[in-house]
């Protein structure tokens, strides 16, 4: 099985509890208004092996405490989300955090056939005009869900108010001097560092579809 993949990376800390290693699943058929990923929307015959793609993060288990898997869309690939998920649970012990666009009802048929495989999900589309003030939603309407004994354990605080101190981002620098921000951002974030990277006479071009 082959997946559309559009970027790894190891150690995430702004989407879950520890250490975490990123996948971000390339495509989206969603597209919601104000997205910070709109790079990951554009669907492309690019596609990586299952099995290469464990090879890639294998390196990273012993460190990692957990992986999230968020895109684009995971469910627009849904028997690649599987095979991966699969995969991962073969030598991973560390939890497994998923998000989508989807609302639980239009996934819950995928949801089935990947009892156990995934222990937290976040659905629901990120609604740019609704509230965001709990924890690894971009907006209120999103729902966790504990779907395990160890979503339970590791996602039960995750269920509350957020609190300034978790309004933060990682932030990556790749080989040709893209920056990709990592995590929730809050509303007024990416207006603050346009206007800072300006005023300091840097050039701020965010990547589109």
């Amino acid at each position: 099985m082959a997946i559309g993949l559009s970027r790894l990376h190891f150690p995430v800390t702004t989407l879950g509890p520890g250490k975490r290693i990123g996948i971000w699943f390339q495509g989206c058929s969603i597209r919601c208004a104000g997205c910070l990923s709109p790079e990951t929307w554009r669907f492309t015959r690019e596609k990586i092996a299952t099995e290469a793609l464990i090879e890639q993060i294998r390196p990273w288990y012993s460190q990692a405490d957990g992986i999230t898997i968020s895109g684009g869309e995971p469910f627009d690939q849904p028997e690649a989300l599987t095979a991966l998920l699969h995969a991962i649970r073969q030598d991973f012990q560390g939890d497994i955090l998923v998000f989508s666009g989807y609302s639980y009802t239009a996934i819950s048929a995928y949801l089935d056939t990947m009892n156990g495989l995934i222990d937290a999900l976040v659905s629901g589309p990120f609604e740019q005009d609704s509230p965001q003030t709990i924890k690894l939603r971009g907006s209120d309407n999103q729902v966790l869900h504990l779907l395990t004994e160890a979503g339970k354990v590791n996602f039960g605080d995750f269920d509350q108010p957020l609190n300034d101190k978790e309004k933060a981002l990682d932030m990556t620098i790749d080989g040709q001097g893209i920056v990709n921000l990592i995590g929730i951002p809050r509303r007024d974030d990416m207006a603050r560092l346009q206007v800072i990277l300006q005023q300091q006479g840097h050039h701020f071009a965010p990547i589109t579809k």
